[in-house]
């Protein structure tokens, strides 16, 4: 009910401009005239919606999860683009002026002033060349931090471009109301970027964290500790996550997502396992007990507190398992008495985490490169493996939990609702879809 909700809620926003125009009761046009503007005005109001979708809000994070937004923001700001870059080509309408050397059948010219169409005409270049960075980000041979402050002074850019683009060349901005809501948008969208690139980061700096221990696990996982400074730490949820910031300023961009292991029920203390990965993890033995660390959450919902299936069912690949040890600490220490049921895929034995948590349960291991005398379950985390270890009824009473790598979260996901498994007792939690 609270997502159909917030997509009603959506969609009157980025229509209302269309709303507002119509209102106008203006003389009509050609219609492959106004279906351009409409294209234009949508894709505008999309584009300004993006920023606000990208604003790291708490409770939106906790009743849809953050990996929904993230990939709700990336299918619409692609929607965006192809709407911005077909506007253009509908216009039918004639102007005033004299000819344009990038427009001589005029087929474009909606204005007769160049000066009123150039800041659009750079919007227009900028915004698929902003949207295929995004795409490409992973593919690129630069730092995570320089995408993040590109990405951002990049949206503001051409958000303020197309703001002034629509007010000197928009036909319906030349109404107040129309005018005004632009503007309005506009600011919002700026507060939302100003709330993640000043505000948080000012919140972050009057609640200082410190790293307690850290400590090698596997040969590539590390298990990091920190403590709230003058401050009583954060309120969370088991199986949430937090963005991480170690020995870099509030307002640095140096920050990574990472799950909280620990529990609850553990205290002030995060506990978090984290792979060596990229930039970050690679310098973690660099990182010495008192650094200084900030944090900015917690965020996600693959939380199991008020839902009510049967039994627990967690899946977890590689690193994965920090939120499930959480999950599990949690259950444990609260006295929740559901069974439980951990699959645990790892590619070498060495890479698995010997947690005194795990020895308790009920735990299947999987390894897809096993030595000679492994007597676990070999290869991935597929559906032939799940019919192994989950009935029919488990898959459509329980609850499943989910964090690994994409391709398994995908497999697992899709067995499940072929299964039955209602949608809402799969749980999961992704940072990258590209």
């Amino acid at each position: 009910m609270q997502s159909a909700i917030l997509i009603l809620f959506y969609l009157v926003i980025v229509l209302m401009p269309l709303g507002l125009s119509w209102a106008l009761d203006w003389p009509p046009r050609p219609f492959l005239d106004d279906m351009a503007s409409g294209l234009g005005m949508v894709a505008f109001a999309i584009i300004l919606t993006e920023f606000v979708l990208s604003g790291r809000f708490k409770r939106l994070s906790r009743s849809i999860g953050m990996d929904v937004i993230q990939r709700f923001h990336q299918l619409i700001a692609r929607t965006a683009l192809a709407f911005a870059l077909l506007h253009p080509f509908l216009f039918r309408g004639t102007a005033s002026g004299g000819p344009r050397p990038w427009d001589p059948t005029r087929a474009l010219t909606v204005t007769s002033e160049f000066s009123d169409l150039a800041s659009g005409i750079v919007a227009y270049l900028l915004l698929p060349a902003f949207v295929l960075l995004a795409i490409a980000r992973s593919q690129l041979d630069y730092k995570y931090e320089t995408w993040r402050l590109m990405h951002g002074v990049g949206a503001l850019l051409i958000a303020c471009l197309l703001l002034d683009h629509t007010i000197r060349a928009g036909r319906y901005s030349a109404d107040p109301s129309v005018k005004w809501f632009w503007v309005a948008m506009t600011g919002t969208a700026v507060a939302a970027l100003l709330n993640i690139y000043v505000f948080q980061p000012l919140r972050q700096r009057r609640r200082p964290w410190k790293v307690t221990a850290i400590k090698r696990l596997t040969p590539f996982q590390w298990q990091l500790k920190i403590a709230p400074t003058r401050h009583n730490g954060i309120t969370y949820a088991a199986g949430q996550f937090v963005w991480l910031n170690i020995a870099h300023s509030a307002f640095s961009h140096y920050e990574n997502p990472f799950s909280i292991s620990s529990a609850p029920v553990d205290g002030k203390e995060l506990s978090f396992v984290i792979k060596e990965l990229g930039d970050f993890t690679r310098t973690l033995d660099q990182i010495s007990p008192g650094t200084l660390a900030h944090i900015d959450g917690p965020y996600g919902n693959m939380i199991i507190e008020g839902r009510t299936a049967q039994g627990v069912a967690l899946i977890a690949g590689g690193v994965g398992i920090a939120p499930v040890l959480s999950i599990l600490r949690q259950m444990r220490a609260t006295g929740d008495k559901r069974p439980v049921k951990l699959i645990y895929g790892n590619r070498r034995q060495e890479q698995i985490i010997q947690s005194e948590y795990l020895s308790h349960e009920d735990v299947v291991y999987v390894l897809s490169e096993p030595p000679e005398d492994w007597a676990g379950e070999t290869g991935l985390i597929d559906p032939a493996l799940l019919e192994r270890h989950f009935s029919p009824e488990i898959c459509q009473t329980w609850l499943f939990v989910l964090c690994g790598p994409p391709a398994m979260m995908d497999a697992v996901e899709g067995h499940l609702l072929s299964k039955g498994t209602p949608s809402p007792n799969i749980l999961s939690e992704r940072f990258t879809y590209d």
